[in-house]
C-alpha cells in the first residue's frame, strides 16, 4: 500500500506551488516535510503556525534548544537534523551540546547556562506530562515571561505535530541534515 502522506512531487498544482513558495527553501529545495504537509492544502494554510520568525520573543538558541529536545524526546530524527544543520552552528552550539539535547539534556556537563538547563528539563517535562513540572514551575516563571512562556508551549506543540508529521510520513533524512549521535 502506498504511503499517503510521502512527499507531493512536482509538478504541483497550482495552489500548492503558490502556498509552499511561501515555506522556507534550500536553495529552491523544498524539504520533504513541506512537501508532506502538501498532501492537504488545508495543512499548507493552517497546519502549524511559522514560529521561526524574527519577531519571536525567545532567543534563537533558546528556540532551537526546544526545538532540538522536543524532536529528539519523539525520535523524530528527520527534524532533529534538519535543525542541527540548519541552525546547531549559527546559534552556537558546542558538538557536545547537539549531542546532548539527543541524550541526557539538561543533566549534561557540557551546558553552562543555568538557563538552558532548566528549559531542557522544562520541555522534557512539558513533552512527558504536558506542563513544567510542580517543582520547576517557579523557576519557569521567572526565567521566561508570559509572551516567552507561550512562545516555549507553542514551540512544543508544533514540532509535536511536525514530528507526528515526518514520523507517520517515514520521512528519510534529507541529505544535508545531521543524524542522532552513535
Amino acid at each position: 500500500m502506498s504511503n499517503p502522506l510521502a512527499p507531493v512531487a512536482r509538478p504541483y498544482a497550482p495552489e500548492v506551488a503558490d502556498l509552499l513558495s511561501r515555506y522556507p527553501q534550500r536553495d529552491g529545495y523544498v524539504l520533504k516535510l513541506f512537501r508532506s504537509f502538501a498532501n492537504s492544502t488545508r495543512f499548507l494554510r493552517k497546519g502549524v503556525a511559522n514560529l521561526l520568525d524574527p519577531e519571536s520573543p525567545l532567543p534563537m538558541r533558546q528556540r532551537e534548544i526546544v526545538i532540538l529536545r522536543v524532536t529528539a524526546n519523539l525520535r523524530c530524527e528527520y527534524e532533529w537534523g534538519v535543525h542541527v544543520a540548519a541552525f546547531g552552528s549559527h546559534v552556537g552550539f558546542a558538538e557536545a551540546q547537539v549531542r546532548a539535547t539527543a541524550g541526557e539534556g539538561g543533566s549534561a556537563d557540557c551546558w553552562e547556562d543555568a538557563t538552558e538547563r532548566l528549559l531542557l528539563d522544562v520541555v522534557d517535562d512539558i513533552c512527558r506530562e504536558g506542563a513544567p513540572a510542580p517543582a520547576r514551575r517557579e523557576s519557569f516563571r521567572a526565567a521566561w515571561n508570559a509572551e516567552q512562556q507561550l512562545e516555549i508551549l507553542a514551540l512544543c506543540g508544533n514540532y509535536h505535530t511536525i514530528s507526528f508529521v515526518a514520523k507517520t510520513a517515514e520521512l528519510e533524512p534529507e541529505d544535508f541534515a545531521a543524524r542522532f549521535p552513535g
